[in-house]
């Protein structure tokens, strides 16, 4: 076996209701003063509620920052930061979707020490501490509070991250009912985007190990069985509890396996349409899992057993294999999801710019268990055309 590390979030707590007991939670930290990190519509429909009425109740102080967008901007990451620095808050909580968590862990860095965010870009470039961090995730597909890695878009349709074990944060919370009003089209777009994450976590080529592969195992079970009720039946803890429950396990496994060629044919998508993230891994997902198969077939048989029937398979069968890329080939159009660039209306005659964009993501594209080059990708996107 090889030597590997792993490192994941020091505290995770689950349970219905959760959300609640956040005061209690910060109180027995022995901090009073948090800053709290989130997006207008979560204020709009009221899922902080209980959470901040604990806040009081446990006389915790707190201050909201709910000017995160998708695909978060730097600018607002330093206007949070900024905001953050002025006040005398002792914590940082992310509580939202991905965006809201990436920029809770940035800010957390920035508000601690004097580096500048342009430094951080990179991997393991953090060279500070941060104030303490908890996570309280309202959808169920970044896997973002689990990770250590943060997103941030730099230009008009560039982004860049920031990979450090800093950005793990002390504690999460998992609350089923937080994720009970998502849309089903949401709910199915941030479903596949975890399970991206699981396949490739397992599937990667750098640092794959024991620790995640169970994980990233786990989480397809757990996401694959109860995905399609959590579209069709948002109201039922028992399947939301399980999607939230698998993407984190997920965003643990990809946090230290990291993901690939999917993430790096999706991200042009996002910046240069802004279509929700989830969605533009799901529209390349089956065709990159095609180009794939000829190195892959092995792990795609190991993991067939999980999402799908596969009788009188062998796990190294090319026939288990085959059937994983044709699960992942019919799930987006059980769920609802557009499938292809045409329907979000992507000139045809873009395509090789966006080609010549994915092959910038090389931190993704050496993980890829093939590899792929610029031909490679622009017939990937012809394919999801």
């Amino acid at each position: 076996m090889d030597n590997f590390i792993f490192s994941t979030v020091a505290d995770i707590e689950f349970g219905e209701g959760s959300s609640s007991l956040l005061g209690d939670r910060i109180s027995s930290m022995g901090l009073r003063n948090a800053f709290i990190v989130s997006d207008p519509g979560i204020l709009s429909l009221g899922l902080m509620d209980q959470a901040l009425a604990d806040l009081v109740k446990h006389k915790v102080e707190y201050q909201i920052f709910s000017k995160v967008t998708a695909d978060p901007p730097e600018q607002i990451v330093l206007q949070a930061a900024s905001e953050l620095r002025a006040s005398e808050c002792d914590l940082v909580i992310g509580f939202g979707g991905g965006s809201s968590m990436d920029v809770a862990k940035i800010i957390a860095v920035l508000a601690k020490g004097n580096q500048k965010l342009e430094e951080m870009y990179g991997v393991d470039k953090v060279t500070g501490s941060r104030l303490p961090l908890i996570q309280i995730p309202t959808t169920a597909g970044t896997g973002s509070e689990a990770t250590m890695v943060s997103i941030i878009t730099t230009g008009e349709t560039t982004k860049a991250g920031v990979v450090s074990r800093v950005l793990l944060a002390d504690k999460v919370m998992l609350d089923p009912r937080l994720t009970e009003g998502l849309p089903p089209h949401i709910t199915a777009a941030t479903g596949v985007d975890a399970m991206v994450h699981a396949i490739e976590a397992y599937t990667s080529r750098r640092l794959k190990n024991p620790i995640s592969d169970m994980l990233a195992r786990q989480a397809l079970e757990l996401m694959s069985k109860n995905i399609e009720t959590a579209v069709n039946d948002g109201s039922n803890m028992i399947a939301r509890g399980a999607m939230l429950l698998g993407a984190m396990k997920a965003g643990q496994a990809f946090a230290n396996a990291p993901v690939a060629a999917v993430h790096a044919l999706a991200y042009p998508l996002g910046g240069n349409y802004h279509i929700p993230h989830g969605l533009t891994n799901s529209l390349v997902l089956p065709h990159v899992l095609r180009f794939n198969l000829r190195d892959a077939s092995s792990m795609y048989a190991e993991l067939a057993s999980i999402v799908c029937d596969t009788p009188n398979m062998q796990e190294n069968d090319r026939a288990a294999s085959l059937a994983f890329v044709e699960y992942f080939e019919e799930l987006p159009k059980r769920l609802g999801l557009q499938v292809s660039l045409r329907e979000m209306n992507i000139p045809y005659e873009d395509l090789p710019r966006l080609a010549e964009e994915a092959m910038l993501q090389q931190r993704l594209l050496i993980n890829n268990p093939r590899e792929l080059k610029l031909e490679n990708a622009l017939e990937i996107y012809k394919r999801a055309f």
